[in-house]
């Protein structure tokens, strides 16, 4: 991971140490008149923003016909913020080619799994593997850096947008030619190829490279390993697209960082954003709040696991929302409160750039239900009185910029492999979920007061006292030896149903469930028992199972059974289980008993693991508690997760959030968060 002082680079003229908190938006002044430019400056200053992402999708004014550039426009605009003490995150404008590119080059279009091709009319019509569109792409991104190197305006590059958002999986001849470079790459020979796939079943055995082809739509399932392998390609390839443009870049402005905004978030399952952590000098990321009760915690989750990938290091919230979306079915708008919130919740993450898209409103187009930062309404709204408000508590963080998130004792496993293979068809079930269950565990220990860091599977657990691991279902040989080493050095391995099953090619690991487990949980599993909708049965210490229980056949003898089924055909077998090997202990949780299940087996387990006990202050549930901290002080974050007041005992000085404090005690507002300092500099 790019995290040490030497590659990671925070925005031009600023520094990993106190500084500004960066505040601003997606800004689209090409979408308005020139008028209305003097305005979006002045409120801009009203509302504290100090940093803009511009030029996001502007290639066709950029590049009105080939090879013609018109820069006088952006010329004024970059000159017009600079005036006014806005910093430039200038986008490199290839996420979305001009008209002109498709109808010259209509073979730069993406095709579908089942051929159809996606055409122009919305976004991102492009293919990662298309060298037609890398050569026009890289050419404007050269022609940008030469045109710009030296503003002073520029302190970033914000390279392409939401890279593979739209066309991630291309299933064009373009892709089966690169699909074929990446495996001969990857396996060498085609021998070692078919025996990754199994290639022995149905037929599928390659004697040649070309008869290879991406896993376009077939008579029914399609060969596991090979959906697997390209998945891994289509994130490389959409990589290797960033490295392109990064490449540029840094020879024509090395001095300049350069960043591209992730989509860690729930709905985005594709992109294993680990592997690209160094291909940029920052990580940015954009995520949108989930409707309803489930959304703050989905928000905390992705915000730490987007701190996680970045090391503890700052990282820069590139893309949320002032309120409703414009995607979803229904897009409610954002309660009162939760602006706030959200955005302190992020902060709290390690965050230290707080932007949204986007800055105004559309009248037209795709987006123009989506909320901005000046809404339709105007600047007479309670949005826009919202955003000069957070700006205003954003000034006052300007201490906490550059600490570090304080680690956590417990580290929840994140791995996008297991999302997305768990979640392939011919399962025995297609109800679990990896995401809603890694998300139920997180929920539940938030619920029980515990401070857990979500960390991708390739982080260390060097540190951790507990490693929580819901619905591991990938685990490679290198992965089953580092968690083996982890339990016999005197940690804590938490993990559940359909964990352990494959290996690395999507390959069950024989002898029985959980597979690659199997030795440190010290139990044997013969088969799986999904449950049918609206089908439930009941632990004995009362959990209710839903969609998933597993037949427990062998249990070693210094294994402890936690909790067994009460009713169902599995009543009376063990269903929870616990092996201690000399100070560490492996658990096993072998049904899907959901949120309520996970926090009472935490409880439990706490007893005897110090690392689960909880935070006093957060022991109801009630708030979650984050800390950033450095020398030179150290910075509570308390977020409300009910719609009632919190009040707690005072343990520093309040200089953020919703919230009072009477020295005593501190009450944060319904949806707030209280910012608390503590150390002899930490409010100076």
């Amino acid at each position: 991971m790019a995290t040490d002082d030497r590659t990671y680079r925070w925005v031009k003229d600023g520094s990993l140490g106190a500084g500004r908190m960066r505040y601003g938006a997606d800004y689209n002044p090409e979408q308005w008149p020139r008028e209305v430019w003097d305005e979006d400056v002045r409120l801009m200053r009203e509302a504290g923003v100090n940093i803009v992402s511009l030029g996001i999708f502007s290639w066709a004014l950029l590049e009105p016909r080939p090879g013609e550039w018109d820069f006088g426009w952006l010329d004024e605009v970059m000159d017009l913020l600079h005036a006014n003490g806005i910093d430039v995150d200038l986008a490199t404008a290839t996420a979305s080619p001009p008209p002109w590119l498709a109808k010259r080059h209509p073979e730069i279009l993406p095709q579908t799994i089942d051929g159809t091709t996606l055409w122009p009319g919305s976004r991102q019509h492009w293919r990662p593997t298309s060298p037609v569109f890398r050569e026009h792409a890289l050419r404007l991104t050269r022609a940008l850096a030469e045109r710009y190197a030296d503003h002073p305006a520029l302190v970033a590059w914000h390279i392409s947008n939401e890279l593979g958002c739209h066309n991630l999986y291309d299933f064009s001849d373009d892709a089966a030619r690169a699909f074929r470079l990446w495996l001969q790459e990857r396996y060498g020979t085609l021998d070692a190829l078919n025996a990754a796939w199994g290639t022995a079943f149905w037929s599928q055995h390659y004697e040649e490279w070309d008869e290879i082809l991406p896993p376009r739509t077939a008579p029914t399932q399609r060969n596991p390993g090979q959906q697997l392998d390209f998945e891994r390609f289509s994130s490389d390839a959409v990589r290797d697209h960033l490295r392109a443009e990064n490449a540029v870049l840094a020879e024509v402005t090395p001095d300049v960082p350069r960043t591209t905004n992730f989509m860690v978030a729930q709905n985005v399952r594709d992109i294993d954003y680990a592997s690209w952590l160094d291909d940029v000098d920052f990580v940015s990321n954009d995520h949108y709040l989930r409707p309803g009760e489930l959304g703050r915690d989905d928000l905390s989750f992705w915000a730490n696991l987007t701190g996680n990938l970045a090391g503890g290091r700052p990282w820069f919230l590139m893309e949320h929302a002032t309120s409703a979306v414009n995607w979803r079915a229904v897009n409610p708008p954002k309660r009162p409160g939760e602006l706030v919130r959200d955005a302190l919740t992020h902060v709290a993450h390690g965050a230290d750039a707080v932007c949204y898209f986007q800055w105004r409103q559309s009248r037209a187009g795709g987006e123009r239900y989506h909320s901005g930062m000046v809404p339709h309404a105007g600047s007479d709204s309670r949005v826009f009185r919202d955003v000069v408000a957070l700006g205003a508590q954003l000034q006052t963080l300007a201490p906490v910029t550059g600490t570090r998130r304080e680690r956590a004792r417990v580290g929840l496993v994140f791995d996008y492999e297991s999302w997305w293979v768990s979640g392939r068809d011919s399962h025995p079930s297609e109800a679990p979920s990896y995401d809603g269950e890694t998300l139920a565990w997180y929920r539940a220990l938030l619920d029980v007061g515990v401070r857990a860091d979500v960390v991708p599977v390739a982080a260390s657990f060097d540190g951790y006292d507990v490693i929580v691991a819901p619905m591991l279902h990938v685990v490679p040989d290198a992965l089953r030896e580092r968690l083996r080493a982890f339990v016999a050095g005197g940690g804590h391995l938490v993990t559940t149903y359909f964990s352990g099953v494959v290996d690395e090619h999507d390959r069950v690991w024989l002898g029985g469930y959980p597979g690659a487990l199997r030795d440190v949980l010290g139990i044997a599993i013969e088969e799986f028992v999904p449950m049918l909708a609206g089908e439930t049965v009941t632990l004995a210490s009362g959990a209710v199972v839903r969609d998933w229980s597993e037949r427990i056949a062998r249990v070693e003898e210094d294994v402890e059974i936690l909790d067994t089924y009460r009713d169902g055909d599995l009543a009376g077998a063990p269903a929870v289980t616990r092996r201690r090997g000399g100070s560490g202990s492996a658990t096993y949780v072998s049904a899907a008993v959901g949120r309520e299940g996970a926090r009472a087996l935490l409880q439990r387990l706490a007893h005897d693991v110090d690392a689960l006990a909880g935070d006093v202050r957060a022991s109801d549930g009630a708030l979650e508690v984050i800390v950033r901290a450095d020398e030179r002080g150290r910075y509570t974050f308390l977020a409300n997760r009910t719609d009632d007041a919190v009040t707690v005992a005072s343990a520093g000085e309040l200089i953020a959030g919703a919230a009072t404090s009477d020295g005593a005690t501190t009450t944060i507002e319904p949806r707030g968060v209280a910012v608390i300092a503590e150390g002899t500099s930490a409010a100076s």
